[in-house]
């Protein structure tokens, strides 16, 4: 039930985080947005442990400092550098450049993990790719601004790809909740860092900044990344990953229905492609 359910709800929230930050960032600097949604992660995940009484030894031996790298590069890195060119790009092309992802982790979790993929999973990564490049390509050609902010989008796949391996390679062995109150510690020192050496901040607390902030930290950086995470520690670097190919599709109709942003037809060709790359890239071997 869960590997079913899990990925729908993952993809999900994911792609509404994309509607949530442009709505977020009319009042609030995209570092400081980052910041704030991350250290409000960090702060429930340390109370719920301290709630729960959870220990902290699973993060004995230097699994703590493997949890805050992974965090850092799924979280800061991954969220830092897309939330910069959510200010240049529409939502829908943002989340069509993290659709690149499924495909650097495929090819890297191959060589670095050992991971197998057969014939029909390379063939879904192609298509994938394929159905990212119909509207990434167009997008970048077409306007110079739109592509520096496609390429601020790349710097934050290359963030969850690293994450995603590190992760899959050093992470898989400790318990959900401590693991991901390390990750999320590591991510918000970053982000605020970020935040204060990269950006002049800038807030205007409204109901809408608010709401958006917390939306993606409740609901997006801790239930989507701990869905993610448990993904991870269920299946491979490529199977899970490869469930971003449908954020964009999803992303571009909720950006459509509740931003009026455009939904062309090259982007619902793009969306189909794309899904039947995942679906080709996440398919169980028959017995």
């Amino acid at each position: 039930m869960f590997d079913r359910v899990a990925p729908l709800l993952f993809v999900l929230l994911w792609s509404s985080s994309f509607v949530a930050a442009k709505v977020g960032l009319v009042h609030l600097s995209p570092l400081l947005f980052v910041a704030v949604r991350l250290a409000g992660c960090a702060v429930v995940l340390v109370a719920t442990m301290l709630v729960l009484r959870r220990s902290w030894r699973p993060l004995r031996n230097w699994r703590w400092l493997h949890c805050g790298i992974a965090g850092a590069s799924l979280n800061a890195i991954g969220l830092m550098a897309p939330h910069v060119g959510l200010l240049l790009v529409p939502a829908a092309q943002i989340a069509l450049v993290q659709s690149l992802t499924p495909l650097l982790t495929a090819l890297l979790g191959v060589v670095l993990l050992h991971e197998h993929l057969r014939p029909r999973q390379w063939l879904g990564l192609a298509l994938g790719m394929a159905g990212v490049g119909l509207v990434v390509g167009h997008a970048a050609l077409d306007s110079p601004t739109r592509f520096a902010g496609l390429v601020l989008a790349f710097i934050g796949v290359l963030g969850l790809v690293a994450g995603t391996l590190y992760f899959g390679r050093f992470c898989r062995g400790v318990p959900l909740l401590p693991g991901a109150a390390a990750q999320f510690l590591a991510a918000a020192a970053v982000s605020a860092a970020g935040a204060w050496l990269l950006e002049t901040p800038r807030a205007v607390w409204t109901a809408s900044s608010v709401s958006a902030a917390a939306w993606n930290t409740l609901m997006v950086s801790l239930g989507g990344m701990c869905l993610y995470s448990a993904m991870l520690a269920r299946g491979t670097a490529a199977r899970v990953s490869a469930n971003f190919y449908l954020v964009p599709g999803t992303a571009a109709f909720l950006a459509w229905a509740l931003l009026g942003e455009g939904l062309t037809a090259l982007s619902i060709a793009g969306l189909v492609v794309a899904s039947a790359g995942c679906w080709l890239v996440s398919s169980k071997s028959r017995a």
